[in-house]
């Protein structure tokens, strides 16, 4: 389904993307793999086992931008092309008022979905217009267009991500581009029964990867 494509990406050794990669990695597609723990990384690529011209790894601080430029010109460099950027870099805090939040509590909720966001659409964005064809997608909460008691900062920090993903897509309407959302509550990685399992989220993300998706752009899709 994905030969010759390559997917970035980003928050790799977290329970969802270690679904994720293995959902691609099945689909035929290359993998650049991203994640601030080296070691997490070879785990993941001797779990994947794709033969080494069809993964690359690099551990890198995304709140870096020449880091992550850094990232993308690596990736490029090895595979001469990107068709994909997938952000699942995660960070939650909450439990706290308004009143009680501290301005730290908003500045990392910025840092890890707002500027890690931004960093990678910059580094990885002319790649994916030198090909005129491209998916971007994001994992996202409600709680980013329903902000609750107690979540400040956090929907703050979604609310900033989701916006720069939905301007991202008008900018690519017109061209096989699209930018997408998807929004869950909780990630089921433990198969609970409570939330969002990664098979439904992987499922959503290998159709809106796909050709068929091609009109899906600029969507919120929850899946919660």
């Amino acid at each position: 389904m994905f030969e010759n494509r390559v997917f970035v990406i980003a928050g790799a050794t977290g329970g969802l993307g270690q679904a994720v990669a293995h959902a691609f990695a099945e689909q035929g597609a290359s993998l650049a793999l991203m994640s601030t723990d080296q070691v997490k990384l070879d785990a993941l690529v001797s779990d994947l086992n794709l033969p080494a011209e069809r993964c690359v790894t690099h551990a890198a601080n995304l709140l870096d931008p020449d880091a992550v430029h850094s990232a993308a010109k690596m990736v490029t460099g090895k595979f001469g092309r990107v068709d994909a950027l997938i952000h699942l870099v995660g960070g939650w805090t909450g439990g706290k008022t308004l009143r009680e939040s501290s301005a730290e509590d908003l500045k990392f909720m910025l840092d890890q979905h707002a500027w890690s966001t931004f960093h990678m659409v910059q580094a990885f964005l002319p790649a994916l217009q030198e090909n005129g064809w491209g998916r971007v997608l994001a994992v996202s909460s409600p709680f980013a267009t329903e902000p609750s008691a107690k979540m400040g900062p956090y929907a703050v920090g979604k609310a900033a991500q989701e916006t720069l993903l939905l301007t991202l897509a008008d900018e690519f309407r017109g061209s096989d581009m699209t930018a997408n959302v998807l929004q869950v509550r909780a990630i089921d990685v433990k198969g609970t029964g409570k939330g969002t399992s990664p098979g439904e989220i992987v499922a959503a993300m290998l159709y809106l990867c796909s050709d068929e998706a091609a009109k899906v752009n600029g969507a919120r899709i929850p899946l919660y």
